[in-house]
């Protein structure tokens, strides 16, 4: 895919460089992602396409891009779910996969859809088998700090008595949160977790975020289509197509987050760009191209997520 030139990607690309090439990652990087290429079992096609990036402690970074670009794969492989090389993802200066101590410790946290579901449903749209409150669950979790329990409670407005087979989606969702944030942690990995909450929430949800960074160093890496209210959250910026970082960095580095616009504005002609430059090849190919395009996503007597080395 030909990629247009752009100044905003500068960043991206030396850095990946100067990893690719064996280069030490700069002390404190709490994620170092090498030119990662990922794909599941009998796909045609990468997931992930040489993707190379680093995060220093304390950054916020916003993951977008339409989609299926790869944002959820990516934390996915960030959070040490699949398998990957070990020099390819590490965080905190350990591989995410193999070090399963990141994982136990609390120290790396993964926050995603499929996460609430585990906790929420038996299945989609299948309510809990249980009845049971909020607070049960929350006052179960062991070796929490009570005034970090009792903040979190506050900031998310959660009432300890709902019964979570009989709250709305946005009531379960904060508790949920509140549950994963629990215990303090290094590298948090957000994926679309406030889809289901309201304004205020949301807001009180990012502030408390950014407060983490600044006082504890935490590193928090948020995939969202949901821009309002986040014009001066993200440190770094990551914009996924097709499995590829079009455009990252730094925030003061990419033009077109300086000039004012909002951000929906800035990532919505990114997407529009994108579109156009898809049909537009899709038009240069035929239907011939298109077809012989088409990934073979798995082999049909195998789902291709259980044999990728999941957990």
């Amino acid at each position: 895919m030909t990629v247009p030139a752009l100044a905003s990607v500068a960043s991206v690309v030396a850095a990946g460089d100067a990893v690719a090439a064996g280069d030490a990652a700069v002390p404190g990087d709490a994620v170092v992602v090498r030119s990662l290429q990922f794909a599941f079992p009998f796909s045609q096609v990468d997931v992930i396409q040489d993707l190379s990036l680093q995060l220093p402690r304390g950054s916020r970074c916003l993951l977008t891009g339409a989609n299926g670009a790869g944002k959820t794969t990516l934390l996915q492989v960030l959070a040490g779910k699949y398998m990957v090389g070990q020099d390819t993802v590490r965080i905190l200066g350990r591989p995410a996969f193999h070090d399963i101590s990141l994982v136990s410790s609390g120290e790396l946290s993964y926050l995603g859809p499929q996460w609430r579901r585990d906790i929420a449903f038996a299945g989609n749209n299948v309510p809990m088998q249980g009845d049971i409150a909020a607070g049960k669950m929350i006052f179960g979790v062991e070796g929490v700090d009570p005034q970090r329990r009792d903040r979190l409670i506050r900031l998310l407005d959660i009432d300890l008595s709902w019964r979570l087979n009989r709250v709305s989606d946005g009531q379960r969702r904060r508790v949920q949160i509140c549950m994963g944030l629990l215990k303090p942690y290094q590298v948090l990995l957000l994926d679309e977790i406030t889809v289901d909450m309201d304004v205020v929430g949301r807001l009180d949800l990012l502030q408390f975020f950014k407060e983490e960074c600044a006082e504890r160093g935490a590193t928090i890496i948020y995939a969202t289509h949901i821009f309002d209210g986040l014009e001066k959250w993200p440190t770094h910026f990551a914009y996924l197509d097709n499995g590829r970082m079009l455009r990252g960095g730094p925030v003061s580095g990419i033009p077109e987050l300086q000039a004012g616009t909002k951000l929906l504005r800035v990532v919505e002609g990114w997407l529009r760009q994108e579109k156009e430059q898809r049909r537009q090849r899709q038009k240069e190919q035929g239907p011939a191209g298109g077809a012989a395009a088409a990934p073979l996503r798995s082999h049909p007597l195998m789902p291709s997520k259980h044999m990728a080395f999941f957990r």
